[in-house]
């Protein structure tokens, strides 16, 4: 007798000498085959002919780097009750590390090596989260045009690579780059018919393998190791690689959907069905179906994915797309739900950058996530937006949002680094937009403009889009600096939106999801010089000095506390209970200190006149000018001043002479 060859628990692919060994989770299939394709399309069948528990495993003689293949699983085709298994159907492994395009309508799996790749000495920065700077990317759009980098690697992962684009990165001071979701996705055939694709991505079918629409090679074991260059090139700077990820849901839709892989392997153990109707998703995401949490196997998918993404493709770090889904096992959001207990507990995923988008179409979980997470704060969005555009009794809580949002995460002893503060992201209007227009434009979208948020909290100070009016984009100008001050110098992780530092507009899109195309593009040969610079230093100003990145929350002087904050009113007085919510009130000062460091005043100006401001005493030498968006201030500055409209100034009191 031959000795038992000895079974691994890893799901996947797993290369033996003379061959792989191959495992697939499925709790209702009968049967399970593996079928390599060959270069002319011809298949050659092998039934996993073992089964340990749920999971079906055997050899495949021949299986080699580079070969491709795809699953056959039978079962019952009995959709009434949750069961959709069709042997006809050739079907994407779930865990498969790389994928052939889909010229032929079919997307297989190919086998790759994790050993091939020399990461040399790469290491990842591990940037503490107080001095990380976020900077939201999307892989193709970035480099598409960008001079410097060549025509062929120009929206790729070696475009971003690349130098030129490093170089941008590296000088503009951000410490990490938030990448648009890079695991393979499948176009919408209702976007195709209109002649329109994906650019957005949130459209997963494979979570362990990079898009390969992305890569300028054409072979995918080239495909990641060219992400893997990526990777490397960009810890080399000290910029952080952190990923835009698709856990909620799938590329497969609803019960009209197509069958591509998990539907077709364990559809009623992978995705969350309709109670008393499992014919029918259960969504919360608003694609057709999401993912069912409670169950073992579709967490284990989540968390092998997580922890391939660290250890094979050296990624610092997570941003989880409607993160509320995976919360839900029973239905309602759970802090103690399994998915949140597996990440906090694995020593894997321990050192990363976990940052959840705390919501999803049935609820709003703002403060609702363990204190190691840190969240997409959509507080601050809306409440720094409402401030600057001149919503009445909205001080307040605008001063919270500077301060790192206490009122939402320090009771629950969470610091400020909780709070991933932004103005503007992928989805919804850009800075320029968010300051041009009153309304959403996203006719080229095919819907009759019915898509996108309708509530943007923007306004075109006076016209609709691009204007003669020097006066109105004056003020235009002046509101992009004031939104890009207060994200910059406010307490917590700042993430900006690229391109906003330019000015990049989308003609007033706010739903550019299906625009691959110039809407989207970064626009390499416009831009605005004076808005870049300003960003520059900002991010310069706040990486530079510690009372600027508050990692806790701020005391008041006096207290012996390292870090201080005193908040007053225009007319130098600490304000009163009753001052916060008075509509007039649309002037602050934040008199922001650090022991042994130069403290500073930041003076916002909200309202629609200027604002005389009367400056206390200055903690050390003289208050300076450092940074404004009133081209009036000069830089001395005496203990009154008037703030021109809609303006913001950063003083400086230095400990020694400079």
């Amino acid at each position: 007798m031959s000795p038992r060859r000895q079974i691994s628990r890893s799901l996947g692919v797993r290369l033996i000498e003379g061959g792989a060994e191959f495992a697939v989770y499925s709790e209702n299939a009968d049967a399970v085959a593996v079928c390599v394709v060959g270069a002319d399309g011809t298949e050659t069948r092998t039934d996993l002919g073992d089964r340990t528990g749920h999971v079906f495993h055997g050899f495949v003689r021949g299986v080699e780097p580079g070969t491709r293949y795809g699953l056959r699983v039978t079962g019952p085709s009995d959709p009434a009750s949750g069961l959709r298994f069709d042997d006809s159907k050739l079907l994407l492994d779930p865990y498969a590390t790389a994928t052939t395009d889909a010229s032929d309508g079919t997307i297989l799996g190919v086998v790759t090596d994790p050993r091939s790749f020399d990461w040399g000495d790469d290491a990842p920065p591990r940037t503490p989260l107080a001095d990380t700077v976020v900077y939201e990317l999307h892989v193709k759009g970035f480099t598409k045009t960008m001079p410097g980098v060549p025509e062929e690697l120009r929206g790729t992962y070696a475009g971003l690579a690349h130098g030129a684009a490093i170089d941008y990165l590296r000088d503009l001071g951000v410490t990490a780059v938030e990448l648009m979701p890079v695991h393979r996705f499948v176009q919408d055939g209702h976007l195709l018919e209109k002649g329109l694709r994906n650019y957005w991505g949130y459209n997963s079918l494979a979570f362990l393998a990079p898009h390969p629409e992305y890569a300028a090679a054409d072979d995918p074991l080239a495909q990641v190791d060219e992400f893997k260059t990526m990777v490397a090139a960009l810890h080399a700077a000290g910029i952080e690689v952190i990923l835009d990820v698709v856990y909620n849901h799938t590329a497969e839709g609803n019960h009209d959907g197509p069958t591509l892989s998990l539907k077709g392997i364990d559809n009623p153990s992978y995705y969350r069905l309709v109670e008393g109707d499992p014919e029918h998703y259960f969504d919360t995401t608003g694609t057709g179906n999401s993912l069912n949490v409670g169950h073992p196997a579709a967490l284990a998918l989540i968390m092998d994915s997580l922890r391939y993404w660290v250890t094979e493709m050296h990624v610092d770090g997570f941003r989880f797309d409607l993160a509320t889904t995976l919360t839900r096992q029973g239905g309602d959001p759970d802090v103690h739900s399994a998915f949140l207990a597996l990440t906090h507990q694995d020593p894997t995923l321990a050192p990363v950058k976990l940052i959840a988008e705390p919501w999803d179409t049935a609820g709003y979980q703002v403060g609702g996530f363990p204190a190691d997470w840190s969240e997409w704060n959509g507080r601050y969005r809306d409440d720094v937006r409402d401030f600057w555009r001149g919503r009445p009794g909205i001080l307040g809580t605008f001063s919270q949002r500077v301060l790192g949002s206490p009122d939402v995460y320090e009771a629950s002893r969470r610091s400020p680094l909780s709070s991933v503060n932004f103005v503007t992201a992928h989805d919804g209007f850009t800075l320029a937009d968010l300051t041009s227009y009153d309304e959403k434009h996203n006719e080229a979208n095919g819907e009759g403009g019915a898509d996108g948020e309708s509530d943007n909290r923007s306004s075109g100070y006076g016209a609709e889009g691009p204007t003669d009016d020097e006066g109105i984009n004056r003020l235009r100008t002046r509101q992009r600096k004031n939104f890009l001050a207060t994200l910059l110098l406010s307490a917590g992780v700042p993430m900006l939106l690229g391109g906003d530092e330019r000015g990049r507009t989308q003609g007033g899109n706010n739903n550019a999801y299906c625009q691959d195309n110039e809407t989207s593009w970064f626009d390499w040969e416009h831009g605005d010089d004076e808005l870049l610079d300003l960003t520059r230093r900002l991010i310069a100003l706040r990486r530079a000095e510690p009372a600027l990145q508050p990692d806790w929350y701020r005391e008041a002087p006096g207290t012996g506390i390292l870090r201080s904050v005193d908040l007053r009113r225009a007319d130098g007085r600490r304000f009163v209970a009753s001052d916060w919510l008075r509509a007039e009130h649309r002037a602050i000062v934040f008199i922001l200190g650090h022991a042994g460091h130069d403290a500073f005043a930041v003076l916002m100006n909200a309202a629609e006149n200027g604002v005389e401001f009367s400056l206390p005493r200055p903690p050390h030498h003289a208050w300076r000018l450092e940074l404004t968006s009133d081209e009036g201030l000069a830089v001395e500055v005496a203990r009154r001043l008037t703030l021109a409209p809609r303006s913001f100034a950063v003083l400086r009191s230095t400990r020694s002479l400079r």
